[in-house]
């Protein structure tokens, strides 16, 4: 009796399949945490799809984090685990009927397309907000996600978002883009938009190439065009278009897209430089050319990191590999069940596990329950009636896996990977990066152990460098040095089986740009107070000094200061100040640190600016003396140029070497001072007759030493000048002229003036004056040794 029950039970709830049958999953039934209340309706306008398939987006870094796009739509941070209310949206939004035609994860935000407008969900608030600055209809929006957490190259990959209409002229599209994960958008016009022919399919940051991809569909023929160097050059090879696709990249930014509909399923391994049509596998190995000639209707598709999985109309499951290197792509009947409905949905688990989703309404709650079937994909693909080769690789393992690099200008990354393959076979290691524009390799491979059981175990090495740096290439194959970019490295085996479910391809995104743990340090071996000349005690005690006004820069507008600048000396942040003499030739010594260790002596050009203003100083160089082929850049033109005045105007971004001829800026004036430092030129620095302090920004210029911008401030005392005369030097002789004149003038006439009390009285006159002219001297003197030796406080 109590098994009659249970088996009873069971074949209500779908746990069981009827008797005799090989089920593909086992059903089951969700219906948790529901309130059967009258009080838990459902408030605001409930968003639908219009569409006859399904379409089901997981959050990528999120795994539990999903969105359900059909009839009703559903909003999930637990994978469904629990009964859901229909994702609705507040009334005070006023967008009518809420018609939902595109969805896309930025962070923590949910971006949707609701009537032709984008509006953000931030589920962690539940706040709902409207984006801005979209001027016109939009269709979609289109973005990556990258999930290396506390990264700041990876945040603004994820902040990246297109907003578009689908189907617009593509020379009259309006197109728009945000940086800020969709909160604000901005107009974004494609480089060569206007000469394009066709219609808008689409707009994509294509990652794993540096590139912005643009979809064109002219004549039932769609290409990809791309925005920058070497790719813009030409577009991509023509594949048939014959009915609108939706476009998914899967995540990793691995080059990887999909392109589907109904009737019609493409991937691309090169981010659609080529589309292959996907074949289809039956059983016994028949290759049909397309799910066109195989009869087939997509009504939902599933992606993960090496995984394809279609649901048809027709009631069948189709799985797929999508190792990079695995050969033809194709897509594998799995056995029948009766799992299909309207409203079925498929989404993947792990790369092992694949469930179909079903909302179920209940006439007692507005909160929809859930019925999942999850597929065991290893466990189907090893039924006897598949003919499914077993997987030949024993382990395929790197440390890199999963990882994030930096590589900076110059540098280089050396990897390893770990490959066995089955008792008595063989394999063939492959490597791949997805932007061979920008990255380049070398790969070694040799036999390193034996298991215990007797398999061979293969190193591969790997070494990582720029492509420009390789010099296997021609310059124009390979993209700007100047641009950063990013690529995948990708280690996978030819011809790898499909069984091999739990073997997915070895990843680590490269990231080709600035290493933020780099900065540079000035030498600072001999300071002011370890000789005495400064008190470091004086110097923390909140010590002030005088720049006169004749010494300030007037600056670009031309305008001299009318008053001294009395600054407060910031020792906390520069300690004490390095030491220079001032009739010297003088030049900073920048040392270049990696985190904590010292990496090298920097050898690049580079700028300085004296924080304050001062510049008593010059150069020792004039641009003929430096070299110069053409007009060199200096701080007047620089700053004049400026857009951010609060900023270092000089930098990598915009320094124009002077050592190429250039004909826009031929070399008019030769001897104007050169004012760049370091590089191939021995150019110095002679301060003029000033003693005090100079506080100096410095700012690396060479763009191709480092993608960082290289910047940081630094102090130095000048000493050991006199100071200037107090009257012009003709002036002075003239008056030290007549004054000996009348010395001796007066020591003749003055023995032959009679003892009178006249005579007395000036004696006593000239006695008295050349005390005081001596006591002056005096004072002056003692002045003068503090000046140099002990500025002390400015009153």
């Amino acid at each position: 009796m109590l098994a009659s029950m249970l088996i009873a039970v069971a074949a209500t709830i779908g746990l069981w399949p009827p008797v005799g049958a090989q089920p593909l999953c086992r059903v089951q039934k969700v219906r948790t945490g529901k309130v059967f209340s009258g009080e838990h309706q459902v408030h605001g306008d409930s968003l639908y799809f219009p569409s006859m398939t399904t379409c089901l987006i997981k959050h990528p870094c999120k795994k539990t984090t999903a969105i359900y796009l059909g009839q009703r739509v559903f909003f999930t941070t637990d994978d469904f685990s629990s009964s859901l209310f229909p994702l609705t949206i507040p009334t005070s939004m006023m967008v009518g009927q809420p018609e939902v035609t595109s969805a896309h994860f930025a962070g923590s935000q949910l971006l949707l397309v609701v009537n032709q407008k984008v509006y953000t969900y931030d589920y962690t608030a539940g706040i709902w907000n409207a984006s801005t600055g979209i001027q016109h209809p939009v269709s979609h929006v289109s973005g990556d996600n990258c999930c290396f957490a506390g990264n700041s190259f990876c945040l603004e990959i994820s902040n990246s978002i297109f907003a578009y209409l689908r189907g617009e002229q593509i020379s009259q599209a309006n197109i728009y883009f945000s940086n800020n994960g969709g909160s604000s958008f901005k107009k974004f016009t494609y480089e060569r938009q206007a000469e394009l022919v066709g219609t808008l399919g689409g707009i994509f940051f294509l990652h794993s190439l540096s590139q912005v991809g643009l979809l064109v569909i002219n004549n039932r023929k769609g290409m990809f065009a791309y925005s920058d160097h070497p790719l813009n050059r030409s577009l991509g090879l023509a594949f048939d278009y014959n009915e609108t696709l939706e476009v998914l990249l899967p995540p990793g930014q691995r080059g990887l897209l999909i392109l589907w509909s109904q009737n019609s399923l493409f991937s691309s391994l090169s981010a659609g430089q080529i589309m292959e049509t996907i074949q289809v596998k039956k059983a016994d190995k028949t290759l049909l050319p397309s799910i066109f000639g195989a009869n087939i209707t997509i009504h939902s598709i599933a992606v993960y990191e090496n995984g394809l999985a279609a649901l048809t109309r027709e009631d069948h499951v189709y799985y797929g590999s999508l190792g990079v290197l695995s050969g033809s792509s194709y897509i594998l009947k799995f056995p029948d069940q009766k799992i299909w409905s309207q409203e079925a949905a498929l989404m993947f688990l792990n790369s092992g596990k694949l469930q179909v989703l079903t909302p179920l309404p209940d006439a007692s709650s507005p909160a929809y329950d859930f019925q999942k079937c999850v597929v065991n994909i290893q466990a189907t693909l090893m039924k006897p009636e598949l003919h499914v080769a077993k997987c030949r690789i024993e382990l395929m393992d790197g440390f890199f896996e999963g990882k994030m690099y930096t590589m900076d200008m110059n540098s280089e990354l050396e990897m390893t990977a770990t490959l066995i393959p089955q008792q008595g076979t063989s394999l063939v290691p492959q490597v791949m990066v997805s932007n061979p524009y920008s990255l380049g390799l070398k790969t070694t491979i040799h036999e390193y152990d034996n298991t215990f059981e007797g398999n061979v175990l293969y190193k591969l090495d790997i070494k990582l460098k720029q492509q420009h740096h390789l010099g296997w290439f021609d310059p124009n194959f390979t993209s700007s040095i100047q641009r950063p970019t990013i690529s995948t490295l990708t280690v996978d085996v030819a011809n790898k089986e499909i069984s091999c479910v739990d073997l997915k391809p070895l990843t680590a995104l490269i990231s080709v740009g600035c290493d933020r743990e780099k900065k540079i340090i000035v030498q600072n071996k001999i300071s002011a107070c370890s000789l005495g000349v400064l008190d470091p005690a004086v110097l923390q005690d909140n010590y002030t000094y005088v720049v006169e006004r004749g010494s300030l820069d007037p600056g670009p507008d031309g305008l001299a200061a009318t008053k001294d600048l009395q600054v407060l000396y910031p020792f906390w942040d520069l300690g004490c100040p390095g030491l220079v003499f001032y009739e010297t030739p003088w030049k900073p010594v920048i040392e270049l640190w990696h985190g904590d260790e010292f990496a090298e002596l920097v050898e690049a050009e580079f700028v300085l600016r004296e924080v304050h203003g001062l510049h008593t100083f010059s150069y020792t160089l004039t641009a003929r003396a430096a070299g110069c082929l053409s007009q060199p850049q200096n701080w007047s033109s620089v700053l004049r140029s400026a857009r951010d005045p609060g900023g270092s105007p000089w930098s990598r971004e915009n320094y124009v070497s002077c050592h190429s001829p250039s004909p826009s800026s031929p070399l008019r004036w030769p001897n104007v001072q050169y004012q760049v430092l370091g590089g191939r030129t021995n150019n110095k620095i002679i301060f003029k007759q000033r003693n005090g302090i100079y506080i100096f920004h410095l700012s690396i210029l060479d763009p191709y030493y480092s993608y960082c911008r290289l910047e940081t401030t630094f102090s130095i005392y000048v000493y050991g000048a006199y100071p200037l005369p107090l009257f012009v030097p003709g002036v002075t002789i003239i008056l030290l002229v007549c004054g000996t004149l009348l010395a001796v003038w007066l020591a003749h006439i003055l023995p032959r003036l009679p003892h009178t009390d006249t005579c007395h009285k000036l004696r006593e006159a000239c006695r008295l004056l050349s005390w005081r002219c001596c006591r002056l001297c005096r004072q002056l003197r003692l002045r003068l040794r503090l000046r140099l030796w002990s500025p002390g406080k400015s009153p």
